[in-house]
């Protein structure tokens, strides 16, 4: 695991060139304490900072093929990697390391563009070839590792985060501001823009080449769907604990020691017994708070303590929590009110004294159907296969106008369309009108879940559950889920590995009918059947929590209180947001007076305002 960087003009002098590389590589050399490495030409520069994880002698980046004509800069790791570079070698090609990034090189020299569709694994990279004065690169299936990008007035630069991009002088630094209502309502951007004008992520399953001043973004794969209803449940259980077994052991290669997350849900718990079967000793690492009614330590340590695996925990405490939320803000990059973020890096910074790798749960819930929206969306599918359209719309009208009663949100939402009762799109915000008031200007700003439709209308041709999944894996997963799993674990140069996101996984798992998915009351129905096979009924049945926090409570004492005030009566503050408005809203969550969900307005406003100081204000 490791950081890149690099730049492109039409030419350069090479000593500023130098420096610049390395100034852009010392702003992320978080992600890459072990070593660096440069190449700069007259037309190009590539930095790399390195995390030493497999060949810890002989992967030092930049690297060469044989005669010098290819370079090559590269983040994360290529799992099938030994099996590529047999084919390679018996197609005549030499090797001078054992490391999985001189596969890129050679794969490059034999398949051209269609490496990036031979690769399982989780990468960003970067190959310079100098024969042709060209760059490639790509970005894994999944957009597991990151890759920004700028390319305005002749310049063209990339990198594992936006922040080296400062340190670059042909980088213009402008707030997208435009975007800020997306931001306050959903916590991302849900597609290839940034809060920094100009500067883009590269979506996953994406490649670029940029040659001569143009740059090309192109899809090497997509995710669909081809459902198999030949299978009973017995036979999906087999196939997913035989896959993820599979998936597990080829997510354990490394130089070394490999360590695993573990909270109080089955995802974590799946992934550490399957470890701990060839690995005995392996480590687990969990995370809580002094406040027990937020913690999920005690599940933790009863379920490690059942199989035989020692948990090293470490707990967050309130000072701690938001002490560390400003060098967060910086780590992330964007701004991100997540509040899991938190835990996530204090749970990183304790496993990194230990390990340098981590195996993690994330990506279970997209793939098998874990979250209790695909539930929702069972019924919503019974109501329209039950009911006409014109019915359900009028219905829908109808209830809308009338005073709140049980079931009124779900037949105001029954007469939608599905990208219009998406929930992600309104994540923090209901009603874009409520949200609106508490902004300076008007940005005439579309309703955020415009932003999801066309995704939706990619995959119409599916069931309503699978559809919020399809979605939620190119947006919610990519942009929020896989975003702080990357930057929390790389702030303390820690790989995270994540098993379930895998291209073996990925096909089983949109093998499978929905039923086996998401029913009316039960969720990832086949992935927990195989789970109650090998683990505790109570941990494979146990509901999802994530990271709870306990910050709702933290807001009403005076201390915290006071320090999220006077950040709402700043300048930051002023200059975006309705002071007055903040401020009734942060005093309603005190007193109690406030409707459901402030706490999550307050930490979208105050997340953004820590964030602006950090990349604005004090830079």
């Amino acid at each position: 695991m490791c950081g890149i960087v690099g730049f492109s003009a039409a030419r350069h002098d090479r000593e500023q060139a130098k420096k610049t590389i390395k100034e852009m590589a010392d702003l992320i050399i978080h992600r890459g304490p072990d070593g660096e490495g440069y190449y700069v030409d007259d037309q190009v520069a590539l930095g790399h900072r390195r995390l030493s994880i497999i060949d810890l002698e002989g992967g030092k980046q930049p690297m060469y093929n044989e005669d010098g004509s290819l370079v090559v800069v590269f983040n994360g790791e290529i799992y099938n990697f030994q099996t590529l570079r047999e084919e390679l070698i018996a197609a005549g090609h030499t090797f001078a390391s054992h490391s999985d990034t001189e596969v890129l090189l050679h794969g490059y020299e034999q398949w051209g563009k269609q490496l990036p569709g031979k690769l399982r694994g989780m990468f960003t990279f970067a190959i310079w070839d100098k024969n042709t004065r060209t760059l490639f690169g790509a970005r894994d299936i999944f957009g597991i590792k990151p890759f920004y990008y700028y390319h305005k007035n002749g310049h063209f630069m990339f990198g594992s985060e936006i922040k080296s991009f400062l340190a670059h002088p042909g980088f213009v630094k402008e707030l997208n501001e435009e975007r800020l209502p997306e931001y306050l309502s959903i916590e991302y951007i849900p597609n290839e823009e940034t809060m920094f004008r100009d500067v883009y992520k590269l979506p996953g399953a994406h490649m670029f080449t940029y040659h001569d001043g143009r740059l090309e973004i192109e899809r090497y794969f997509s995710i669909e769907y081809h459902i198999d209803e030949t299978k009973s449940l017995d036979d999906w259980k087999k196939a997913i604990a035989e896959t993820f077994a599979e998936s597990v052991k080829a997510h354990q290669i490394a130089d070394v020691e490999v360590g695993c997350f573990l909270s109080s849900g089955v995802d974590s718990s799946f992934v550490v017994n399957e470890v701990a079967k060839g690995t005995p000793h392996v480590k687990s690492f969990s995370v809580g708070y002094e406040e027990e009614k937020y913690s999920e330590l005690p599940y933790a340590e009863a379920f490690s303590k059942e199989i035989g695996v020692p948990c090293i925990t470490n707990k967050v405490d309130a000072d701690s929590f938001f002490e560390a939320n400003k060098n967060i803000q910086w780590y992330l990059d964007e701004p991100m009110p997540n509040p899991s973020e938190v835990p996530l890096y204090f749970l990183t910074k304790n496993a990194a004294k230990y390990v340098k790798v981590v195996l993690s749960g994330e990506g279970a819930d997209e793939l098998f159907g874990g979250y209790p929206m695909y539930s929702q969306a069972v019924h919503f599918m019974d109501y329209e296969r039950k009911v006409p359209r014109a019915v359900r719309r009028g219905i829908s009208g109808i209830a809308k106008a009338l005073p709140d009663f049980k079931g009124k949100h779900f037949l105001v939402r029954g007469g939608q369309e599905h990208w219009q009762r998406f929930m992600r799109a309104n994540y923090v915000f209901e009603d874009p009108a409520e949200r609106d008031q508490y902004l300076k200007k008007n940005y005439h700003a579309k309703r955020p879940e415009e932003y999801f439709k066309p995704y939706f209308d990619k995959v119409k041709h599916l069931d309503e559950p699978t559809q919020l999944q399809w979605v939620d894996m190119h947006t919610w997963m990519l942009y929020d889920i896989l975003l702080k799993a990357d930057r929390m674990s790389m702030a303390n140069s820690l790989e995270l590995r994540v098993p379930f996101l895998d291209r073996e996984m990925l096909a089983l798992a949109t093998s499978i009918p929905q039923r086996y998915r998401s029913g009316r009351e039960q969720t990832k129905i086949a992935l927990r059947a195989t789970a109650m096979e090998q683990l505790p009924e109570s941990v494979a049945k146990r509901k999802k929590l994530g990271f709870p926090v306990p910050l709702n409570d933290w807001l009403k004492q005076d201390k915290y209180y006071n320090m999220v005030r006077e950040k709402f009566e700043g300048p930051v503050a002023a200059q975006f947001f309705n002071t007055p408005a903040l401020l009734k809203l942060l005093e309603g969550h005190k007193n109690g007076t406030a409707q459901p969900g402030a706490m999550t307005k307050i930490w979208s406003f105050y997340s953004f305002i820590l964030w602006y100081e950090l990349y604005f204000v004090q830079r």
